[in-house]
């Protein structure tokens, strides 16, 4: 008598697996969707990228539902934060969305879910690096008028609030904190948008200064080909000699194309920007940061409940500040926040010590 080869049924799930399943599933639909949303405020190679990792969600779709067989049940919803992401998608698909689906992949429970493959906590793991690719050009086209802007933000509530709490904490009226405060707020912000364009102006014409001159090219076609310089304009470059001899050996055989004559690699201005966006950017950006700590007394408020409507306003300005921060950095930014608020207060409550000692001692 032969034995018995049939193989035994899988065990049935527990009503907590299905339950979870499901949910994975409700969550793969939704992001494969956010994803096809991104695509679609998007062309060529970006959009392709996109769609590509909407396909590989509904991978994972399609193994959830292979788990469930007959127990997929309704249609469940996305959970919370994945259905937000997908209104940003729908309307936005800035660079602040991609840097919030990077950190959303992130949180990726594959690594620890029995029921998942490696395969898909592996494929999470390189969306995360897919969609960091993605939002890396972004974040260079942002970076030069995008630091000036908070930067700009940060200066304005922070030196202000502490001008304002010095000058408040000597003793003086009302009438003249106000004066103060806005004084501060055009001398600072005429100051930082005078500086920011000397500081942008000064590196685009450093970086102008070191990039190669196109029309290098044109003069290979007339080099010697046993005794040239192109060797040493490689090695200038960073390349040892073996590695400089081979380069130039290999653009002249190439002919006058020259496409090894010019440092391949991003435009480092696109980075930097321009002087007059900068400028801008941390005019506008100073004077509405120091404009919040000066309302409560454009509104009338006196002595301690001015001080702490101020306080109150630029904390809750600090915090969204840094945790902008942290959402385009892909960093936490609840701790970006605490992190900007920590810094200003810090600086605020030395200036109001400072102030207040000078007023007990002119007094």
């Amino acid at each position: 008598m032969s034995p018995d080869t049939t193989e035994p049924n899988p065990p049935e799930p527990s009503k907590a697996q299905i339950r979870r399943w499901r949910q994975y599933l409700a969550d793969e639909r939704a992001e494969a969707a956010v994803y096809r949303d991104l695509a679609g405020r998007r062309a060529g190679e970006e959009k392709e990228i996109l769609l590509g990792l909407a396909e590989a969600e509904t991978r994972h779709e399609r193994h959830w539902i292979d788990l469930l067989g007959d127990r997929v049940g309704k249609p469940r919803r996305g959970d919370a934060h994945t259905r937000f992401l997908g209104f940003l998608a729908r309307r936005f698909g800035s660079v602040f969305v991609l840097a919030l689906v990077q950190r959303a992949e992130t949180r990726s429970p594959y690594d620890s879910e029995p029921d998942a493959t490696p395969e898909m906590a592996a494929d999470e793991r390189i969306h995360v690096e897919v969609i960091r690719g993605l939002a890396t050009h972004g974040r260079s086209r942002l970076s030069g008028s995008f630091r000036a802007a908070v930067f700009g933000a940060n200066d304005g509530l922070v030196s202000n609030l502490s001008l304002i709490l010095g000058v408040g904490a000597s003793g003086v009226a009302s009438n003249i904190i106000l004066l103060t405060g806005v004084a501060g707020l055009l001398a600072g912000a005429l100051s930082m948008g005078a500086g920011e364009y000397v500081s942008v102006r000064s590196q685009r014409e450093l970086l102008e200064a070191s990039t190669p001159d196109p029309e290098a090219r044109h003069v290979l076609p007339d080099l010697n080909i046993d005794a040239n310089e192109l060797a040493l304009l490689y090695r200038s470059r960073g390349m040892n000699p073996h590695e400089a001899e081979a380069q130039a050996s290999a653009v002249l055989r190439e002919g006058s194309s020259g496409q090894g004559a010019e440092s391949p690699g991003r435009d480092e201005h696109e980075a930097v920007g321009t002087g007059f966006r900068a400028a801008i950017s941390s005019f506008c950006f100073f004077a509405a940061g120091a404009v919040v700590p000066v309302l409560p007394y454009l509104f009338g408020l006196h002595a301690l409940t001015a001080v702490f409507v101020a306080a109150a306003l630029v904390g809750l300005t600090l915090l969204g500040t840094g945790a902008i921060v942290g959402l385009l950095s892909g960093g936490p930014p609840l701790q970006r926040g605490l992190r900007q608020l920590m810094i200003g207060y810090g600086a605020a409550a030395v200036t109001y010590l400072l102030g207040h000692l000078v007023g007990v001692g002119g007094a």
